[in-house]
């Protein structure tokens, strides 16, 4: 190196803005301070005061190091009896203290070759076991290998307490071409607290980052990643995991919890509980519920509690918020022990601008459109992923095979799926660009889509994905070679909105809205869907459930019965979100506990033990679940009863013999010797009804009866049945007495 090249990268270095550090420090051929000829040793260490070469064996001194530079640049040209470039160590004398130390600039690159190029095709769908941070050892020595994809940056650098802090101590190695940093740090190892600190392609130095592929993050407001290798749980679910494709299959009677855990119970301080604490009460719960499944509010790392998770920055590490990563893993393991599957709201549709995050990420548009017009969400401040870039796409298909891999998780429902599909999402005209084809459709999202449920289905046999999709896009939950997005199942928001809107009619003018309840069953079937009755229903001023419900207090909690005997008996799973099961007056307040209290009133309890018992009928009846997605397993009765707001069908399983019938009486006025046809003679029993006293109802009740030979409905028997007043009837076939 010429006495050129010396003081400029000197410069460059004591500067922040040496882009390949490793071309500069640790040992070279050459002198330490320009020209040639020999073998030199560099060191940049700013707060020391006296630097030593050791000899790594030994531990003999080679010799001390020449400061080079005020701000702590040393170096040592090698004797010439010391042929080659020597393992060493560092003797440093800091702070009136003398410590040894590892040159990180004596280590080779830990990110190999195929790595970068897997990356750069966007086919490393294990790439987070690269990028990110991972304690290891290499040549012997322990630490932690560092790695980041930032193609823009003029210069990388880990920071953290270790080295004061000071992005000038430990600059990253440039991969050129490839976009990645990376550096192993000797003596750092787990839970060093840690960034990316990185300068601009215009040499700005931008706010310190966190890891986007960090397994582990501090907790908020504090935003630093954790330095945490990959899981060290003992997992004890291989029963769990040998069986879970049976209980989310189409014939499956899944019915799902949903959960957010930082309000779902509170303890002294107003403090969430931990994932321990979770597990040993929210577990119980659910069980003795009934539920099949818990599906959580989203888990990964989130700076801002009122976004209830649904602007994620951590995507690789489980919120800090209820314990580590390996907390939650115990929590699944426990979910799976108790034969309960556990589903991830995952959000790959956008994520926030905070500072420490994506956005901006190496002083270019890197993980997002740099148009608004792509990038941007209008509605929420968000960004939107750029999913035609390579590395972006392996970014957030390795997160959701992550999640399946690293936590065992069994199922991703995927957030605001819509604003996805859609270039012209929530935007007028002009704020959106066509795409090539002159199309409203994003094209780069929907391969996306499709290639993210490819790999979980090929990958993780039973895990199931769930696409939250507010429109008519067709095929959502059909495999991709027929042309479908290759969901497993979509929620069903049209359901959803149609019969809140009519449960909320006073019962009165409920005759001219029959149809929101009907209109439902011509589409039920044209995808696998779920009936949700999510979080999104009891915020924002909607009122709860309950709250939705007219009338006086009894007519509030029979109305809510008899809705929820709708909604078990229609076909499709079910997601009910928690507080729901106890008909919570209030709306959701994500910063505060449910209200418990509320069991102690019996007409709560009632409602509890309504949800508990449908549970058990929807699981323990064939004809329910069995043909929950085939027009084959409903027919209708009777739908155009809009006077009386009285409707009936059957529901029918695969066997001939499974078979029940349905009644919902909409109305408070008990319906007296009202005939109905029956699919078979014979005799029949009430199986579940809404209006039981032990629910809260009135008690009125049909028992067992036996058909009579009388034509109703173009069917050859019949029955006269007592409809109680806002109620929703189970019926099912008996051996004759």
């Amino acid at each position: 190196m010429d006495q050129k090249a010396y003081a400029h990268a000197v410069t460059a270095l004591i500067g922040a803005r040496h882009s390949n550090p490793f071309a500069f420090l640790g040992p070279h051929e050459g002198k330490a301070e320009g020209g040639t000829g020999g073998h030199c040793v560099r060191a940049f260490l700013p707060k020391a005061t006296a630097v030593t070469l050791l000899a790594q064996g030994n531990g003999a001194e080679i010799g001390p190091m020449k400061r080079l530079h005020p701000d702590g640049l040393f170096g040592i040209d090698l004797p010439a009896t010391l042929p080659g470039l020597p393992v060493y160590r560092l003797r440093v004398e800091e702070d009136g203290q003398s410590r040894e130390i590892e040159d990180p600039y004596r280590f080779g690159p830990v990110i190999g070759e195929l790595d970068r190029h897997l990356l750069g095709e966007g086919t490393h769908l294990e790439i987070y076991h690269k990028l990110g941070a991972h304690p290891m050892e290499v040549d012997g020595v322990a630490g932690t290998s560092f790695a980041v994809w930032a193609p823009n940056a003029s210069r990388v650098s880990v920071v953290g307490a270790f080295n004061g802090w000071d992005g000038r101590v430990h600059p990253m190695r440039q991969h050129p071409g490839s976009g990645v940093w990376d550096l192993f740090l000797p003596g750092v190892g787990v839970g060093a607290v840690y960034k990316f600190e990185l300068t601009g392609p215009d040499g700005a130095l931008l706010p310190a980052k966190a890891d986007p592929y960090a397994f582990h993050a501090e907790k908020p407001p504090h935003t630093a990643s954790i330095v945490c290798g990959l899981g060290s749980h003992t997992w004890t679910d291989q029963d769990w995991m040998a069986r879970r494709a049976a209980s989310v299959d189409r014939s499956a009677p899944i019915s799902v919890y949903e959960v957010h855990l930082e309000s779902w119970k509170r303890k002294e301080g107003n403090e969430p509980l931990t994932y321990d604490e979770l597990a040993a009460e929210l577990i119980p719960h659910v069980q003795a519920l009934g539920f099949t499944h818990i599906e959580l509010l989203p888990v990964s790392e989130y700076p801002f509690d009122g976004s209830w998770g649904y602007q994620p920055i951590g995507l690789f590490a489980p919120t800090s918020r209820f314990g580590d990563p390996n907390g939650f893993r115990r929590f699944v393991n426990a979910c799976h022990d108790a034969g309960l599957g556990v589903i991830l709201d995952w959000v790959a549709g956008h994520f926030p601008e905070d500072a420490h995050g994506l956005a901006w990420f190496d002083g270019s548009h890197l993980y997002e459109h740099s148009d608004p017009r792509q990038g941007r969400h209008m509605d929420w401040g968000t960004l939107i992923y750029n999913y035609g870039r390579n590395e972006v796409r392996n970014f957030l298909l390795a997160n959701a095979l992550f999640w399946l891999d690293e936590f065992h998780i069994d199922g991703l429902r995927v957030d605001a799926v819509a604003s996805m599909l859609y270039l012209d999402y929530s935007r007028e005209d002009g704020q959106w660009v066509p795409n090539k084809y002159g199309g409203r459709e994003n094209l780069e999202a929907i391969d996306f889509l499709r290639r993210m449920n490819e790999l979980v289905y090929d990958r993780f046999p039973g895990a199931v994905t769930i696409a939250e999709e507010s429109t008519a896009w067709p095929m959502v939950s059909r495999p991709t070679h027929l042309g479908g997005l290759g969901f497993g199942y979509k929620w069903n928001m049209g359901w959803m909105n149609d019969t809140l809107g009519y449960i909320g009619q006073d019962p009165i003018h409920r005759r001219y809205h029959q149809n929101d309840l009907t209109f439902g069953l011509l589409y039920a079937f044209s995808e696998n869907f779920v009936l949700p009755l999510s979080h999104d229903e009891v915020v924002h001023g909607k009122r709860s459930i309950l709250g939705r419900m007219p009338g006086d207090t009894w007519q509030q909690f029979a109305n809510l019965r008899a809705y929820y005997g709708f909604m078990w008996t229609h076909p499709g799973k079910k997601l009910l979100f928690m507080g729901n099961e106890f008909a919570q007056g209030r709306e959701w307040n994500y910063a505060a506990s449910l209200d418990w209290h509320l069991l102690d009133i019996d007409w709560h309890r009632g409602v509890m033990d309504l949800v508990t018992d449908l549970n058990r009928v929807y699981r323990d009846t064939p004809a329910l679940h069995d043909l929950d997605c085939e027009g084959e397993g409903f027919e209708w009765l009777d739908c155009s009863d809009a006077d009386n707001s009285v409707l009936s069908f059957v529901r029918k399983g695969k066997q001939p013999s499974e078979v029940v019938m349905v009644i919902c009486n909409m109305t408070p006025i008990p319906r007296e010797d009202y005939r109905l046809g029956l699919p078979q003679d014979g005799v029949w029993e009430e199986i579940l009804n809404t209006d039981e006293a032990r629910y809260g109802g009135s008690g009125k009740s049909n028992g067992t009866f036996e058909a009579e030979a009388v034509k109703s409905h173009g069917r050859t028997h019949s029955m006269a049945l007592t409809l109680p007043p806002l109620s929703t009837l189970v019926l099912r076939p008996t051996k004759r007495p």
